[in-house]
């Protein structure tokens, strides 16, 4: 057994992206296409580079991703 658990996803709580990442078990570069991409939304702050995403920005987007079954 792991001795790294993936972290619950709080609705309430902000996420840094390297922290999103980690508790969706994906890579940055994977999360930030996510974001590129308009699956993800996030908070950024006028005049900051640091960027904020919602436990319930993460909720939403996993509740509208199917999962595809290969025959």
């Amino acid at each position: 057994m792991s001795d790294h658990l993936k972290p619950l996803i709080e609705s309430g709580a902000v996420y840094s992206r390297q922290e999103a990442a980690e508790a969706l078990g994906i890579s940055l570069s994977t999360l930030k296409r996510l974001i590129k991409n308009g699956y993800l939304r996030v908070s950024k702050p006028h005049g900051m580079r640091r960027v904020f995403i919602t436990g319930e920005s993460i909720l939403a987007m996993l509740e509208d991703t199917t999962v595809e079954r290969s025959a």
